[in-house]
């Protein structure tokens, strides 16, 4: 230990003195200073209180006696890839497993949300998994069934055979001010009941569709996904989801879901098992500060209406592409991520009004919501009209399917060929899943036969352009089967 200078001793003295005001020898008198930090918080209490409400959640998968790619990884690190969509390494190959083994899968937390064994975590920690062992602080452990998930605001509740355990109390989101400590309690790396304290570095941050998120620095890592943040009341006030991360490790960002937005989707997955979410049937865009000058906004406020969908209760309300949405049902609209909020907390069927600004006036429309389709609807419709690709499309490097009608109306196209996968020529051309080929060789691909029909009549020795929609923009990209 380095040896303390007195130098030091002395500064160090003397800015107390002058902090508190006391005069010494030849200084002049100083005006007391207000002393803004009290001294650090002590979260031992917080603890011991909401400690025994944290669990620990292991998924196990049933294997069918292979090796798969991740075998090997311990299971912190599995969820770490699984949570951020990353494929799994194939690790050294350990001990076969025995067929219909099960096998662990990943690790997060989770907390009681009730005496009778009502559990919140994170969707994509129990996503995909066969089993889930719930362990409590006092070593019991549960198999848990999932009540219901929602990958959108990625919220899962799953239910344990138990009573009379102890349940969090929910806080007020609203009364949480950034700079004020918090703390959370998960199983980071595996290593149940690790505690993390820290402040809230921002509110309202927006990284999804859904979700004003509470930004924090709390130390988060694999394993904590699921687990709560926690104020100085001992509440509840957001289930820690994501890291920001180059590393895989913390960095100083972690995100929390708020708990109101977590209670209101829990509710609804109590109730029926899945939540729905209202819709109008638009495409939005920000308001830049350019635009809102140019149409007499005043200000970048409100959601610019860029498409409207056929046949949606926008088009029936009458709103046209390029309206500004300013309210809506009487709730200003400050930023764009505020409208798909505001709209799928809202019942379908509910009768809402719409403030819009077109062409410097502002207009009130009425009209009646419509229900966003469920995660599993839209899984099926994503993989219907998948095809058994061409050896001539294979030589390209791509798999194909037909767009399905949901897709068509969706993207506004009369037709299109959509891209599952790109490799070799295709994926050097810059060309990716979720890609529509509109032209092949400036023919017109409307459908899979179309396409088929037009690759068998080019010559693959020189390069082939195609004409590509990505979101909203289309380009032309060369592919070359040659190189």
């Amino acid at each position: 230990m380095r040896a303390f200078d007195g130098k030091l001793l002395q500064s160090c003295i003397l800015s107390a003195a002058l902090v508190l005001g006391l005069g010494l020898a030849g200084a002049a008198p100083q005006v007391q200073a207000q002393t803004v930090v009290r001294g650090l918080p002590d979260f031992t209490e917080l603890v011991e209180q909401v400690g025994p409400s944290v669990v620990n959640i292991r998924t196990l998968e049933k294997t069918a006696g292979r090796q798969g790619a991740g075998a090997g990884m311990d299971e912190d690190m599995q969820e770490f890839f699984k949570r951020f969509g990353l494929p799994l390494p194939n690790m050294p190959r350990q001990q076969r497993p025995l067929p219909d083994d099960e096998q662990p899968r990943g690790v997060g937390s989770g907390f009681i949300l009730s005496a009778d064994g009502y559990v919140m975590t994170n969707a994509h920690v129990v996503e995909g998994a066969d089993e889930l062992i719930v362990t409590l602080t006092d070593k019991r452990e549960f198999k848990a069934k999932v009540v219901g998930s929602d990958k959108r605001t990625d919220v899962a509740v799953v239910k344990i055979d138990a009573t009379g355990l102890p349940a969090v109390k929910v806080g007020d989101v609203s009364r949480l001010k950034v700079g004020e400590w918090v703390m959370a309690i998960g199983s980071p790396f595996g290593l149940e009941n690790s505690v993390t304290a820290g402040i809230v570095s921002a509110k309202q941050r927006d990284t999804g569709d859904y979700l004003p998120f509470i930004q924090t620095d709390v130390a988060i890592n694999p394993g904590n996904s699921g687990g709560p943040l926690i104020n100085m009341r001992g509440e509840v006030v957001g289930i820690n989801s994501q890291i920001y991360s180059r590393s895989g490790g913390f960095m100083g960002i972690s995100f929390a879901i708020p708990m109101d937005e977590a209670m209101r989707v829990s509710e609804q997955l109590r109730a029926s098992g899945r939540v729905t979410r209202g819709r109008i049937g638009v495409q939005i865009a920000p308001v830049t500060k350019d635009i809102a000058e140019s149409i007499g906004l005043g200000k970048p406020q409100g959601a610019l209406v860029s498409a409207v969908e056929p046949g949606s209760p926008a088009e029936k309300a009458g709103v046209e592409a390029g309206d500004v949405i300013t309210k809506f049902d009487g709730k200003a609209i400050d930023k764009v991520s505020d409208l798909p909020r505001l709209v799928g907390n809202t019942k379908p069927g509910h009768k809402s009004q719409l403030t819009v600004l077109r062409r410097g006036s502002l207009r009130e429309l009425s009209l009646t919501i419509a229900e966003v389709e469920p995660d599993e609807k839209q899984a099926a419709l994503g993989s219907a009209g998948k095809a058994k690709p061409s050896a001539a499309a294979k030589q390209l490097g791509l798999v194909l399917a037909e767009l399905t009608p949901a897709q068509k109306k969706e993207l506004h196209l009369r037709g299109g060929v959509r891209v599952l996968a790109a490799s070799d020529a295709a994926a050097r051309a810059g060309l990716q899943e979720g890609d529509v080929i509109l032209a092949l060789a400036n023919v017109e691909t409307p459908t899979l036969k179309d396409f088929e029909a037009t690759l068998a009549k080019v010559d693959k020795s020189r390069p082939i352009n195609v004409l590509v929609r990505r979101g909203e923009w289309a380009q032309y990209v060369l592919i070359r089967p040659g190189r």
